[in-house]
């Protein structure tokens, strides 16, 4: 017994010399190491089962419990300690910091590698929409894309989705302010043309562009959303000779509906209380 004390206190003291600046709050590793004591495997504990996972003391364990039990982070019969769900707190903190790219990034990969095709986040800025995330399969423009490239919302198919989530007053600051131009002899290039196409957009719950950024290039889009609001698109991104627009409908639409949902269930997951500054009016009010 005084053998394995000396071990304890010999592994406590060791954490003092972890860090030589003096930065290192011992303290502070001792009560994480108390919480990650618990796993599915030890659910509930006795304070010695605790210290011994922990290679603490019996009294250093308690102390750091008991304190943990005030802060509501463990609950105890007297005997037996186990974690509250207060812990997920903890990890909501992180999750809340991660950014919509950070988020999207691994969705889009598996899309891509399931369809073979390129995918894309983005977000509205202006009249434009800026690329946050991507995933390219082979290049299939003219002009390379990475993260922060700009193009014309009116003439993408993200651009449209992004369009459509917005509310009639608020649409008509947005039409006001583009500056409309023909791309190809396909593109969408006015005012009148492009209000009747987003109505589309609203009524099937997604955009698709067929040569109107680019020629030879047709992409879709649809929402991301957290909460009620619109706050991103994806899209999937082809050839004219690789997908006809009814392949593209039939066989690119539902992977990437499903990749939607997913993000914006891990969106809704890691924010439940924010709306991250999104545009966009509720389902109910704006059918998008």
């Amino acid at each position: 017994m005084i053998e394995m004390m000396t071990t304890r206190e010999d592994s406590e003291k060791s954490d003092t010399a972890r860090d030589p600046s003096g930065q290192y709050v011992q303290s502070l590793a001792r009560g994480l190491s108390v919480i990650r004591a618990f796993d599915a495997d030890h659910p509930e504990m006795t304070l010695s089962d605790i210290a011994r996972r922990t290679s603490l003391t019996r009294a250093t364990s308690r102390r750091f419990l008991l304190t943990l039990v005030e802060l509501g982070y463990v609950k105890t019969d007297g005997r037996m300690f186990a974690l509250t769900a207060r812990v997920l707190e903890l990890g909501f903190s992180y999750l809340s910091a991660l950014s919509l790219p950070e988020i999207a990034q691994p969705h889009l990969e598996q899309l891509a590698a399931s369809i073979h095709e390129s995918t894309s986040a983005s977000v509205l800025d202006g009249t434009d929409i800026v690329y946050v995330a991507r995933v390219p399969t082979r290049r299939i423009m003219s002009v390379r894309i990475n993260i922060g490239t700009r193009f014309p919302a009116y003439a993408t198919s993200m651009g449209r989705v992004l369009l459509a989530s917005f509310g009639p007053e608020d649409l008509e600051k947005q039409l006001d302010a583009i500056d409309f131009e023909e791309l190809t002899s396909h593109t969408i290039h006015s005012r009148e043309a492009l209000i009747e196409e987003l109505q589309r957009v609203v009524d099937q719950g997604w955009a698709l562009v067929d040569q109107e950024l680019e020629n030879g290039l047709r992409s879709i889009a649809v929402p991301v959303w957290h909460g009620d609001t619109v706050i991103a698109a994806i899209n999937v991104s082809t050839t004219a000779t690789s997908h006809s627009v009814e392949s593209i409908h039939d066989n690119l639409l539902p992977p990437l509906q499903l990749a939607a949902e997913r993000i914006s269930h891990d969106l809704s997951a890691s924010r439940p209380f924010s709306r991250a500054g999104a545009r966009g009016l509720s389902p109910t009010s704006h059918p998008l």
